[in-house]
């Protein structure tokens, strides 16, 4: 090995960190905050099949660089069932609490403390268990939720019970609940305002809303065959786009509001199912993909629709089945995945020139210096 090599070894090395939990990882979420103290924080959720899960808090120690050793678990509370989704909130403003959403079995709000004591934890405080359920004993799962960028104050949950509901954080109260699907609803996005919101489900359509009108819906797409639609993510950068995937396919769908019915766009490469997408907090033509193939693919969407996308930019090997991927977006360069009882960080420069070759390892440089060893498909 040359001296080249080692060194680029070395960089990509303090360029991915791993924290291995005693469970399987599934949900996990950023959050928001910037803190020279921590320069990471996340939320990851246990997937253990009985009533009683975890979820933790992972923190970056600034004074390490260990692959392994530095991220440290800084908190831990007990959760009902495993969580469906894990967002802290948009809102970074001073003063206000770091708070962390949950859902499962109910939706709940946790504020997670700024400060670690002297053994490095944080205080974790479990603020409210919103449930608009108030007839009934029983509660019909939350499989998604989606905080608004614009207002922190709102949030969308989703449920099996074909509903969705937009809660006032603030006064912990609902300002709204419909029925948004024929079966059961999956996810649940906002766009880049505060008022218009999509949802998909079981029912195979991705539907739009508008607060301001809540009398009608918009189905803007509606899967071959009417196979279920399980995620969705709305383009924050440029809120034309969405993208979604169905039910065991191994391609994501991506869809342009301006023409509802067909995708703009279909991204294969994978050769297992997708579990997980996240478009570029920074930019508005690149989406990240991750898939039971264990990897994590990065496309750049800016030749489309004049040119169809048919190969990713870049590919990230994991160890194993990629369950769940968080783009940050306090850090950009940042992405996290979820595979088998790991979390895994990794950082990139998308916009960075590199020298691809078909499934051969290939170094991204920036400022001449080696940035990460990828494996690079073309």
């Amino acid at each position: 090995m040359s001296d080249h090599d080692a060194a680029a070894g070395q960089s990509s090395r303090k360029e991915i960190y791993t924290y291995k939990a005693p469970w399987t990882v599934y949900s996990m979420a950023w959050s928001r905050r910037q803190n020279a103290a921590s320069p990471f924080r996340l939320a990851i959720g246990s997937y253990i099949e009985q009533y009683s899960n975890v979820v933790s808090i992972v923190q970056k120690n600034p004074n390490s660089d260990d692959p392994i050793g530095s991220l440290y678990k800084s908190a831990e509370f007990d959760h009902p069932y495993p969580c469906t989704k894990l967002a802290f909130t948009p809102d970074t403003s001073q003063g206000a609490l770091d708070l962390l959403a949950t859902t499962g079995d109910y939706l709940r709000l946790w504020s997670i403390g700024a400060e670690t004591d002297p053994t490095g934890r944080n205080p974790v405080k479990k603020e409210a268990v919103l449930n608009n359920n108030k007839t009934s004993e029983y509660c019909a799962p939350l499989t998604s939720f989606d905080w608004s960028d614009a207002d922190p104050n709102i949030l969308g949950t989703c449920s099996i019970d074909t509903t969705c509901t937009i809660w006032d954080v603030n006064t912990q109260t609902p300002r709204t609940q419909l029925i948004a699907h024929d079966r059961e609803v999956f996810d649940i996005a906002f766009s880049r305002g505060k008022d218009v919101f999509a949802s998909v489900g079981a029912d195979g359509s991705v539907r739009m809303f508008d607060l301001r009108s809540l009398e009608h819906s918009t189905i803007i797409y509606e899967s071959p065959g009417l196979d279920p639609l399980l995620r969705l993510e709305w383009n924050k950068q440029d809120p034309n786009y969405l993208a979604t995937f169905l039910v065991d396919s191994k391609k994501t769908v991506i869809l342009d509001i301006r023409v509802p019915s067909l995708p703009v766009a279909e991204l294969g490469g994978h050769f297992g199912c997708i579990n997980a997408l996240a478009w570029a907090p920074h930019s508005s033509c690149h989406i990240c993909t991750a898939a039971d193939d264990s990897q994590a693919l990065i496309w750049d969407l800016s030749a489309m629709p004049k040119r169809p996308v048919e190969e990713p930019i870049l590919a990230y090997n994991a160890n194993g089945a990629i369950n769940n991927l968080q783009w940050s977006t306090s850090q950009p360069d940042w992405i996290s995945i979820g595979f088998d009882d790991k979390l895994q960080i990794c950082k990139f420069l998308i916009m960075c020139r590199c020298v691809p070759l078909m499934f051969k390892h290939s170094t991204i440089y920036s400022n001449n210096k080696p940035l990460l060893l990828f494996t690079v498909r073309v």
